[in-house]
């Protein structure tokens, strides 16, 4: 059986980082947390090798700066394909 994926309600964006220790994964989290609201974040083993998949939501509606500027100015990428190495 195929695994489905939730998808967030709009405004709202799931966020998984994966890096090789806890405190680089943190590092990241507290970037987009200055830039978004966001809901506490969750950590699990990335798997064999070892390192951190750090999970958080963040909500786009409620964007601070800088981040506020930059989405108002991108536009959404081509191809909303997953990448090959994604779960």
């Amino acid at each position: 059986m195929e695994k489905r994926e939730r998808i967030p309600p709009a405004g709202l964006a799931d966020v998984r980082i994966v890096a090789a220790s806890p405190e680089t994964a943190r590092q990241i989290a507290e970037v987009l947390r200055r830039c978004f609201s966001s809901t506490e974040q969750r950590s699990y083993p990335a798997g064999p090798e070892g390192g951190t998949r750090l999970h958080l939501s963040v909500d786009t509606a409620h964007a601070a700066e800088p981040a506020r500027s930059w989405l108002a100015a991108s536009t959404s990428a081509s191809g909303n394909r997953a990448q090959s190495d994604e779960i």
